[in-house]
């Protein structure tokens, strides 16, 4: 059996397109002045446009990043837009539909995260891409950070062997009211944060088999969900992979929490996501490794450069432009690869709302009952 986490697609790869395409960006919010601008900058990639219908909002941007063109509405940007522009759908998922309808057929788009709210929602926005022949990506950054990029390098290479432990633990305290948009979702942490991290170990693991999940809000906030536990199967290899998430833990920094980390047969690696300990701010980033053969050694930092925010967003943007110029040759956050993060996501709910198996209690449960 070949194992996917030693073959990784070739754009995973932190390198920049050979000649970046102009970048249209659609929404001028939080996300894209926090990450999508300075990401974009840092790269060297070419602004074209910013649009927003709060069309102050994208001014304010356009002059802090020297954006030569400001529009209110979607179709006055790609009325004016360079034919090989590449859009950058910065909006909520409600508005994912009309922006994709509005684009040139053919053209090339990258999709924020996550695509649509359900996963009817995200088939009707790929059956958008296929008819208009866009060349789509979703934004699932989170595979691009570089510490994931480092990590995925030393797996690849065969350092720390197969795979058999994958987990991710965040327990934060997260500030939902800088995403107000939230408040009154029916569905909000595997859809909205969880979906960063069944995505992730998609992307080293492949498709689970199975999914078991539970998701749970807090009693002292008006939110749908802030806490999940996910297991994903993985049916024909001994690899466990579990993500737990807690948004509410506001008792102070001491205890905090925040990794991803990858086991194997000789070895393993474990990655600090510093941005979520202090968000916006961030905390520290860290990315250490052990070999079992060098066990002596201890754990060791393995080096890498920048964070999950900005660094990332300029990953998953060079991933669209170099597949789109040829340079590489496989679009691993296409939409048609991510549709199956949005199954994923679903088995979830779906699994969160069984309730899980009962148990059969007391010595005269009745067999069948």
């Amino acid at each position: 059996m070949t194992l996917p986490e030693l073959e990784p697609a070739e754009a995973y790869t932190v390198v920049p397109p050979r000649h970046a395409r102009p970048i249209v960006i659609l929404g001028a919010g939080g996300i894209v002045r926090d990450a999508h601008l300075p990401a974009y900058h840092q790269a060297g990639f070419p602004l074209a446009a910013i649009c927003d219908r709060e069309v102050s909002r994208a001014r304010s941007l356009a002059d802090a990043y020297a954006i030569p063109q400001v529009f209110g509405s979607i179709p006055e940007a790609v009325a004016a837009a360079p034919s090989d522009a590449v859009y950058d759908i910065a909006l909520v998922p409600d508005q994912f539909a009309g922006a994709l309808e509005a684009l040139p057929d053919g053209a090339a788009v990258l999709i924020q995260k996550p695509l649509g709210n359900s996963l009817d929602e995200a088939r009707a926005l790929v059956a958008i891409c296929h008819r208009k022949g866009l060349v789509a990506a979703v934004n699932t950054q989170l595979r691009f950070a570089p510490q994931v990029a480092a990590a995925r390098a030393l797996i690849a290479s065969g350092a720390i062997g197969e795979l058999i432990d994958l987990e991710i633990r965040v327990s934060v305290n997260t500030p939902w009211e800088m995403f107000p948009f939230v408040f009154g979702m029916e569905r909000l942490e595997l859809t909205m944060h969880s979906v960063h991290y069944m995505d992730l170990v998609r992307s080293f693991l492949g498709n689970p088999t199975g999914v078991n999940a539970v998701t749970v809000g807090h009693p002292l906030k008006e939110l749908a969900s802030t806490r999940s536990a996910i297991v994903l199967y993985y049916a024909g290899r001994r690899v466990r992979a579990v993500i737990t998430t807690n948004h509410d833990h506001d008792y102070g920094s001491r205890f905090e929490e925040s990794f991803i980390k990858w086991e194997g047969t000789a070895g393993a690696v474990r990655a600090q996501l510093g941005l979520l300990l202090d968000y916006p701010a961030g905390g520290p980033d860290s990315l250490d490794y052990v070999l079992r053969d060098e066990r002596d050694a201890g754990w060791r930092p393995l080096p890498f450069d920048g964070s999950w925010f900005p660094e990332a967003f300029a990953g998953s943007m060079g991933a669209l432009q170099r597949f789109v110029e040829g340079s590489v040759p496989v679009l691993p956050t296409s939409v048609d690869d991510v549709i199956d993060t949005m199954a994923v996501v679903e088995a979830a709910y779906e699994s969160d709302e069984r309730g899980g198996i009962a148990p059969r209690y007391g010595s005269t449960y009745a067999e069948g009952n």
